[in-house]
């Protein structure tokens, strides 16, 4: 159930994984299920789903390349060769940060690794760095659903507040980099 869970996120991101663990958490709690098997069965499920997302990655960084390679217009106008080798150095810089914090960060886990296949990125170091955040972020749930909650609805009620706030601020993150893209990308227009 756990390692479904947390694959499945990483296939349809709008999937619950997380209310899945805690969930697992709060029956641990009343003894049906030990803590070991459902921090495995959870961290195994999300690293395989970040093997699978960066499958795809890679997959369509070729696609990629090939097509800005070939040229021609309709290709050249979404994307040219410098902005794809400045996304490939961006994530090469910062990729390591992202997939050691992916899990905290809802909706976006997933493309995470696709960007990281994308970008290159050697699939032992990104699947090291996901089980890690997998690993963290599954104790930290088992805990809280151990040791926060009387109840399962009052557990679901505290993931889904968690996950909006995230949300939340992840959106403010995106518009605050978009702002600045468009105000960088005007000042650079206007020289």
């Amino acid at each position: 159930m756990l390692f479904g869970g947390a694959f499945v996120e990483h296939l349809f991101p709008p999937f619950p994984g997380d209310v899945v663990i805690v969930l697992g958490a709060w029956y641990a709690v009343h003894g049906n299920l030990p803590w070991s098997v459902l921090l495995v069965s959870a961290t195994a499920g999300a690293v395989a789903g970040a093997w699978l997302d960066h499958a795809v990655g890679v997959a369509l960084g070729r696609r990629l390349e090939r097509r800005v390679a070939a040229g021609g217009a309709r290709h050249s106008r979404l994307l040219s060769s410098a902005q794809l080798e400045s996304f490939e150095a961006a994530y090469r810089r910062w990729g390591s940060w992202l997939l050691l914090l992916n899990r905290f960060m809802p909706g976006v886990r997933a493309f995470l690794f696709v960007a990281a296949g994308t970008a290159g990125l050697p699939r032992g170091r990104v699947l090291l760095l996901g089980g890690l955040s997998a690993a963290i972020w599954n104790a930290l749930l088992l805990l809280a659903g151990g040791l926060l909650a009387e109840s399962s609805e009052e557990l679901v009620v505290l993931v889904e507040r968690y996950t909006w706030m995230a949300g939340a601020a992840l959106l403010v993150v995106a518009l605050a980099l978009a702002g600045r893209y468009l105000w960088k990308r005007r000042q650079g227009a206007r020289r």
